[in-house]
Parts: C-alpha cells; structure tokens; sequence
C-alpha cells in the first residue's frame, strides 16, 4: 500500500524511472580497460599508447572507432577519459549544425580533455572541414566579416583527443580519416565474452542467474553485449513476474520465446527480412531499396542493424545484383 501522494508519484514518475533507466545502464558498463571484455588487439594497443601518452604528459591521439551498433564505441571513448584521468564532452554528428556549436565545445575544453563525437559520418562537412585545424593544429580558425573584408582569426585551444565514432566509416571523407592517430574495428563478440558479460552484469543487476542460462542467453545475443545486456534485463523481469525470480535454463527459454528470439538469436525482423526474400523474390537477388519497401523498414536500418548479423550467421549474401539468402537460412526457416 502506499503510504502517502509522494510515495505513489515517487514510483510512478516516468521522469525518475527513466533516470534510474539511465543508472542501470551506466553501471553495466564496465569503467576501466581491465573490466572491458573482448576486443583484445584493441585494448593491448590502447593501454601502449595511453601510457605511453601519460608519461611525456600528453593527450592520447585522436581515436577512431567503427563498427556495429552496440559493441562498446560509447563505453570505450568513457574508458579512454577515466583512464587519463580528463574529463569527456560528448556530442553527435548530427547535433553539430553550425559552426559556432563546435567552436563553442571546443573552446571550453581543458588541456588533455576528450571530445566524443558519435555517428561523426553524419556531421556537416562545413564543420567537419573546421574540426581539421582543431585536430592536427590546436587552433581554430574563425571567418570575420564577409566578402572583400572578411579575415580569418585563429583561436588557440587546448590540447585535447577526439574520439570518433561511426558505423560507416566508408562515408568518412579520406582527410577526416587520416588525421586520427588510431583506427580501431570492433568485432562481433566470441560467444564466451557475451557469457562472462552477462554473468558480471547478473551480480551488478543482482539477478541469480544459473550457468546453464547464462550460456543460452550469451547464445542468442548476436554477438553484440548491448543486445545481451537488453535481453538480459527483459528475461529478469519475466522471472521476477513469472517465477521466483530466479533465471534457470528453462525460465530463459520460455522468455526468450515470449520474446520471438529464436536459437539463433533471430528476431522477428529478421525472419521478416528472410521469408520476405525467399516468399516474394524468390530466394533473391533483391536491391535494398525494394527490400526496404517490401519490410516497411527504413534502408538504413536494414544495412546497418539486420544486415551484419544475418551475414555473420550465414543466411544472408550481398551480390552485385543484391541480396540473397542462403541454404542455411532456407533450412533455418523451414524448421520452425
């Protein structure tokens, strides 16, 4: 029972929730390199150089990361900063429309500081244009006036790290590129880090997760720990609400169903995207553009987040002529 109007506005805010949202997902992300599972080459390469960087008192390079969405870009840029001890300013490409907004961030950075600048290919290429200055020179440079009057003022900054990160790094122009110091991929995730990723947020969560669950859940994350995370939360629910609370093999599975994820890890759009081709164009090729059409999902959407993992598994090709699905996706399919 609630006691009193605060209690009841105090649980059912959905400003609070979300914040409290917001909360459980800063903790699951791990703080520091050492607590940041998988990508091994990267990590290995990334504590050389901060280190490196640490002992002539320097900022760390200008880093790139590129991948898919939901492998760690966000979390790594935080990891960078807390590791140099700097403070980390975080924007997007997109909310970058003119000028000045850069300049503004820029000119309140300290020395060291990171700037993270996510989906950085979609930043106008005015601003992207601004921000080479900035990166190689430490200075901006600034258009006063227009016509025959106008000059260009250069405004020192303090030395800082941009962190780029993009999962088209094809739509980066090549000057963009060349100036980042470092240029990292972010792979899929071997089935056993997503394991040891869940069972450590299980403990953060604390959620009693058996090992034989733990297993089955890692094995229908896509390879991807955002995608493990989410599942991981929703399957704590269902146990909260279905059972005792406890994750067992058995309770997984029957929230993974509920949840339409197949052994595969598959979801509903993805089957959508495979009979669509299989049913309607017989088996492909297709172009995007009448695939998207056919699905009602956006072009974007399919090549960036459906696309990746269907071709990881196998049942999805791209052909000159379009995509194409794959024996094992018909056998996948016809078992259901």
């Amino acid at each position: 029972m609630f006691t009193n109007s605060e209690d009841f506005e105090r649980i059912l805010s959905p400003e609070q929730q979300e914040e409290i949202e917001e909360k459980i997902e800063i903790t699951l992300r791990p703080q520091c390199l050492d607590h940041f599972v998988g990508q091994d080459n990267i990590k290995e390469q990334l504590a050389i150089s901060m280190k490196a960087a640490q002992g002539r008192d320097e900022p760390i390079e200008h880093v790139l990361l590129y991948g898919n969405p939901g492998l760690g870009k966000t979390t790594l840029a935080g990891i960078i900063a807390k590791e140099m001890g700097v403070n980390i300013r975080v924007t997007a490409g997109p909310a970058l429309e003119r000028v000045g907004d850069l300049a503004a961030i820029l000119s309140n950075l300290n020395r060291g500081d990171v700037l993270f600048i996510d989906e950085i290919h979609r930043m106008n290429k005015t601003i992207e244009e601004v921000l080479y200055s900035a990166m190689e020179d430490y200075a901006l440079d600034i258009i006063v006036g227009k016509g025959p009057t106008a000059r260009t003022l250069r405004m020192p900054l303090e030395k800082f790290t941009l962190i780029g990160a993009t999962t088209k790094l094809n739509l980066l122009s090549g000057p963009l590129r060349d100036r980042f110091g470092h240029v990292f991929h972010l792979e899929f995730y071997q089935p056993h880090h997503i394991e040891k990723i869940i069972n450590r947020n299980a403990v953060t969560l604390k959620v009693n997760l058996h090992e034989s669950a733990g297993k089955l859940i890692a094995s229908r994350s896509r390879h991807t720990p955002r995608v493990a995370n989410r599942l991981l939360k929703r399957i704590r629910d269902y146990a909260e609400v279905k059972h005792d609370g406890i994750i067992s093999e058995s309770v997984a599975n029957d929230a993974l169903t509920m949840l339409n994820v197949d052994q595969h890890g598959l979801d509903d759009v993805d089957r959508k995207i495979l009979n669509t081709i299989i049913n309607m164009f017989a088996g492909g090729p297709v172009g995007l553009n009448t695939l998207s059409a056919a699905i009602a999902e956006e072009m974007d959407t399919v090549e960036t987040i459906y696309e990746p993992y269907l071709i990881q598994m196998g049942m999805l090709e791209r052909t000159p002529r379009g995509r194409m699905t794959t024996k094992l996706a018909h056998d996948h399919l016809a078992g259901d």
